[in-house]
């Protein structure tokens, strides 16, 4: 049986790709547990520092697997939930390791793709991909995915963008906040490779405490999030990585 998730380890970066490209890389259950486990054993293994996740085929992801949710119509209440906190829980682990997680986003991103998409810190997308959340199109709500598109793209946008269903281009949700960078499709590989290897080079304890920094300063005023940068400047100050570069950089 073909596995849904493909892993490869290569110069400190693991790569993780959906692999289901005949349902667009759609999200079952399966999908989603194999997601999650794999990023918490990254989370542990020194020897990763960077994930990226993309898809294979021609397309990142079409979002849940439409039979499961279909399916998922006779099950009750408390299933359900279980069942979209698997997701829900997916997104937070991706935001909780301190590694720096890539989504290298080809084709289309949708719905939970998109959702998956924008749970990791940096979305690289090829300059001919499309992102949208075209739940209601078909009934359903884009219910967990739209706690984060809140917070990148503010209220309005994101009602619009929830409300209609409609699709973005690259470049337009590259100035809706979804999106990091574009990339051309020709280069595509190449540069998502540089990007996870530069990030992979860099200072793990650096990276570790500016990814946490950045998802801990949600809710807090200017006041506290200034104390708060305080505190972990304090601690980066602290650690032998920054005596290191620091030192190799003065040429002591």
């Amino acid at each position: 049986m073909t596995a849904v998730l493909l892993r490869e380890a290569k110069g400190g970066v693991l790569t993780l790709t959906l692999n289901r490209p005949d349902k667009r890389n759609a999200l079952s259950s399966e999908l989603i547990d194999a997601l999650r486990a794999a990023a918490e054993d990254a989370d542990l293994d020194p020897e990763v520092r960077v994930l990226v996740i993309r898809g294979a085929g021609r397309d990142f992801c079409a979002g849940l697997d439409l039979a499961e949710l279909l399916a998922s119509v006779d099950r009750s209440l408390a299933d359900n939930e279980a069942a979209a906190l698997s997701l829900g829980e997916l997104f937070l682990v991706l935001r909780r390791i301190p590694k720096p997680v890539i989504a290298a986003v080809r084709g289309n991103a949708l719905a939970g793709g998109c959702g998956l998409a924008t749970a990791c810190d940096l979305v690289l997308a090829a300059a001919d991909a499309r992102l949208g959340y075209p739940e209601v199109q078909r009934g359903f709500v884009p219910a967990m995915v739209l706690v984060l598109l809140r917070r990148l793209v503010g209220e309005k946008l994101a009602f619009d963008l929830a409300a209609t269903g409609r699709l973005l281009t690259a470049v337009e949700a590259r100035e809706a906040g979804l999106v990091s960078r574009i990339v051309s499709p020709e280069t595509f590989d190449t540069e998502v490779a540089s990007v996870a290897a530069a990030l992979a080079g860099g200072s793990a304890t650096a990276l570790g405490l500016t990814k946490k920094l950045l998802y801990d300063l949600d809710g807090l005023s200017v006041a506290d999030g200034v104390r708060l940068g305080a505190r972990v400047n304090a601690l980066a100050r602290s650690t032998p990585e920054l005596r290191e570069l620091v030192s190799r950089f003065l040429g002591r």
